[in-house]
């Protein structure tokens, strides 16, 4: 099922081939790819983008610990990693390999045996890093970070002199062999027992394997990930890059596994990542943490992942493109804001950094023009704090700032702690976690590397001028296609899909800034909220409650994104919360992104055909009416990132969305049975069961439990019998009344049947239907099953007038 857990994991993989040098000499002696792509940016983009490339802010600690001891899923490394996987990282994860590391023992690798690099891939700056695996003292490359200059500007707060938090904290380690996933030498490991429990320092087999083989046996889903006496040899941080580095589409590699520095771009977006199922995948699949987390798409991660709001909303990994152009919106916004001095009060409302005079915070609310970031605009206090907010998506000051903010998926008394969600104080973690602090005082260079990004041209990426690719479409789709397209998108489009104002037939949606001419004028989007049921796609996206008051992401929404009221056609039982619209997405390039839709459902399936079929991920989504999977389905379309591939799966797409007949019906269904055990010895009134438990069996609609709040349904249960003024209270400003008569009446007649088994109890959700139908109606986040459903704009147009659309956005 669609993933629940997948990192924001914006769960987004980085062109990390070696740690930052100190000098532009030393980058170029020692990794000569990768600085020959410095040249054309200037020293803060430089810096940028290696942040975004290496910095993993120190959530290698909280991936190791955290992960899975206090959130209960576990990453097998070695399953993904090991140097014997090399040639299935594309095709198995959707991974992009680091063009420099080589796997021990081939020619020209310096080390020989896998015992050398416990199992992984050699890569630049291993020599010194392998020194420290079992015992303290390196220094992480980050130390010798070459920082963009400081400008020294008195005027402005924090300008007066170069306060910014030291670099070590950025955490850059070196290479896994996987691009945005980076390593670090594990003083806890312990060769001796490394060796007698795997028999050679070379792999880490046992370490992976489930402790029975016995189903009936609860060690079956258990293996030594969770084992905190057997430490591993490297500790694998994540950086900010690892959802958006991937192939450039304008010089793809001829062979995905063996791509040069030149073939890769930190900001176009990894279509092909698997990136939910490498969080997954050290844990049985019989568990309901592997099906929540990783049943994605490739190419999706779920934002709401670690967070986890009871939404299922994975969503595409965008292209970081013409940022510049990104239109801005007015919001009322209460955030931190640099000061020079606090005039005094509580450290809630302004702060100074210890030791750096002038370096102060103060939080004060102001109307301010931003952009509209995520899915549904939910991040609106600004662009820099939106880059900053995925460090923590991704695991930064887990144990310091948000861990304890976060649901414990089997906290079921509302008094327990971790219950639900609770509020980040961004203040709290400015003062407590040295990673906030370096990410934070380099926000101006991320934001100069993504601002340099240009859209890529399919002109450009078959080797042709713009009038010759016009020639080649009007060729393909009839005479004069391109300009009739144009016409054709400015009256059925452009009203979602530009930010030019009074666009008209004449309008010229290439236009460039005339004192920046390689920048577009036209984002492609106006970037205003937009209803879903309006829309009609699956609503799952537009459901995501984090940002709502009380939740954990509140201090990153506008108060008046939280305040906008809900779209009545997608809200019945749950508060509205500024929930329920989707922002337009640019259709900037285009050409390069399909499949479409939020969720990459609007298309042929995709997959990466790996030789291991361990890791193959793929199943089918096609279903006939009644929800059951049709015998012959389409077949997936390989991963093919080449120029003329992608075009192909652009048109095949494109054809979908304005032929919604063409699509067929894909529903999410469940590839095993998954039993939730919520809690054991429960009372409901005067009935005493052992345990309680949520059933959904094999080939039903995933969403049925992906979306279920099931805390809420055992919750009433109990409140409707022991204390039903309580329960009226809690629906008194969401239910009207005669919605609220139906759900008690539907809660006693789920109690009558609980009554009638006493013992162990499994609720199977889907049946009866009439008592699925009430839970489904009264305790699901999301009722639509159908994922790729809506956005019917266009089909109504004439054959050649698709035709001559499909003509013209491929030239965008």
């Amino acid at each position: 099922m669609r993933a629940r857990f997948a990192l924001k994991l914006c769960f987004f993989l980085i062109a990390a081939c070696f740690l930052a040098p100190n000098t532009a000499t030393a980058q170029s002696k020692l990794n000569p790819g990768y600085a020959a792509q410095d040249s054309r940016y200037n020293p803060s983009e430089r810096a940028g983008r290696e942040i975004w490339f290496f910095a993993t802010a120190f959530n290698d600690r909280f991936l190791t610990y955290s992960y899975p001891q206090r959130l209960g899923a576990a990453i097998d490394w070695f399953k993904i990693l090991g140097a014997k996987n090399k040639r299935d990282l594309f095709q198995g994860w959707g991974i992009t390999p680091d063009p420099d590391c080589c796997v021990p023992g081939d020619p020209n690798c310096p080390a020989r045996t896998l015992d050398e690099t416990y199992g992984f891939q050699y890569c630049k700056g291993d020599d010194e890093l392998l020194k420290f695996v079992g015992r303290e003292g390196y220094k992480d490359p980050a130390c010798d970070f070459q920082d963009a200059p400081f400008v020294v500007d008195p005027a402005k707060p924090h300008g007066a002199s170069d306060m910014r938090q030291s670099p070590c904290d950025l955490r850059f380690g070196t290479s896994t062999g996987a691009l945005g996933l980076r390593k670090f030498p594990n003083p806890r490991f312990d060769a001796e027992k490394w060796r007698k429990l795997n028999g050679s320092l070379g792999t880490w087999d046992a370490y992976g394997k489930f402790l029975s083989g016995d189903k009936e046996d609860g060690d079956s889903r258990t293996n030594r990930l969770f084992d905190g006496q057997i430490e591993p040899p490297f500790r694998i941080g994540m950086a900010c890059g690892a959802c958006h580095i991937s192939y450039d589409p304008l010089k793809p590699p001829a062979d995905p596994n063996n791509p040069a520095w030149d073939n890769i771009d930190g900001l176009v977006g990894n279509q092909y990542s698997r990136i939910s199922q490498l969080l997954a995948s050290g844990m049985s699949q019989h568990l309901v943490e592997w099906q929540l987390i990783a049943r994605t798409r490739p190419g999706t991660v779920d934002t709401s992942a670690l967070p986890m709001d009871t939404v299922s909303n994975p969503g595409t990994m965008n292209a970081i493109y013409n940022f510049k152009s990104r239109p801005l919106h007015e919001h009322r916004i209460l955030k931190w804001r640099k000061a020079s001095q606090c005039p005094g009060g509580p450290a809630a409302t302004c702060w100074c950094e210890p030791e750096k005079a002038g370096k102060c915070w103060e939080r004060s609310e102001k109307t301010e023009r931003v952009q509209n970031i995520l899915k549904g605009g939910e991040d609106t206090i600004g662009a820099a704090e939106a880059i900053q907010r995925v460090y923590f998506n991704i695991g930064s000051c887990g144990e310091q700032c948000w861990l304890n903010h976060l649901p414990d998926l089997r906290a079921i008394d509302p008094a327990q702690r971790n219950y639900g969600q609770t509020p980040l104080d961004i203040g709290q973690c400015r003062r407590d976690c040295a990673s906030f602090r370096a990410i934070e005082d380099r926000l101006e260079d991320l934001a100069a590397f993504f601002f340099n990004a240009r859209p890529t041209d399919l002109a450009t990426a078959r080797g042709v001028t713009q009038q010759q690719l016009e020639g080649q479409l009007n060729q393909e789709f009839g005479p004069d296609a391109v300009a009739q397209g144009q016409r054709i998108f400015a009256r059925t489009c452009a009203g979602c899909h530009s930010s030019q104002d009074n666009v008209s037939e004449a309008t010229n949606f290439r236009a460039t800034d005339p004192a920046d001419p390689t920048r577009r004028i036209d984002f492609l989007s106006n970037e205003k909220p937009i209803l879903a049921s309006r829309v009609g796609t699956h609503a799952g996206r537009a459901m995501h409650s984090n940002h709502m008051k009380t939740r954990v992401w509140d201090q990153y929404a506008a108060f008046d994104m939280q305040e906008r009221p809900a779209d009545p056609a997608v809200m019945e039982v749950m508060k509205g919360g500024g929930r329920g619209y989707y922002r337009p997405p640019s259709l900037l390039s285009v050409w390069a992104y399909a499949p479409f839709m939020l969720n990459n459902a609007m298309g042929p399936e995709v997959c990466g055909k790996p030789s291991n079929p361990d890791f193959n991920f793929y199943s089918s989504p096609y279903v006939d009416d009644n929800d059951k999977l049709v015998a012959n389905p389409p077949p997936c379309v390989a991963f093919d990132p080449s120029v003329e591939g992608r075009y192909r799966l652009f048109r095949d797409s494109i054809d979908q969305l304005l032929n919604p007949a063409k699509r067929g019906r894909k529903v999410n269904l469940a590839d095993k049975d998954i039993i939730i055990d919520i809690v054991s010895n429960v009372k409901l009134g005067p009935i005493d069961i052992d345990s309680f438990s949520l059933k959904l069996p094999q080939g039903s609609p995933a969403i049925l439990i992906n979306s279920l709040r099931y805390k809420d349904l055992l919750q009433d249960l109990v409140l409707v019998n022991r204390d039903p003024a309580r329960l009226d209270l809690k629906y008194s400003t969401i239910l009207t009344p005669a919605r609220l008569a139906a759900l008690k009446d539907g809660l006693e007649r789920l109690r009558l049947r609980i009554a009638l088994t006493r013992g162990q109890f499994t609720l199977d959700i889907t049946q009866p239907r009439e008592q699925a139908d009430f839970i489904q109606s009264f305790y699901s986040n999301l009722l639509g099953r159908v994922e790729n459903s809506g956005h019917t704009f266009g089909q109504d147009l004439s054959e050649n007038e698709k035709k001559a659309l499909i003509a013209f956005l491929a030239t965008l």
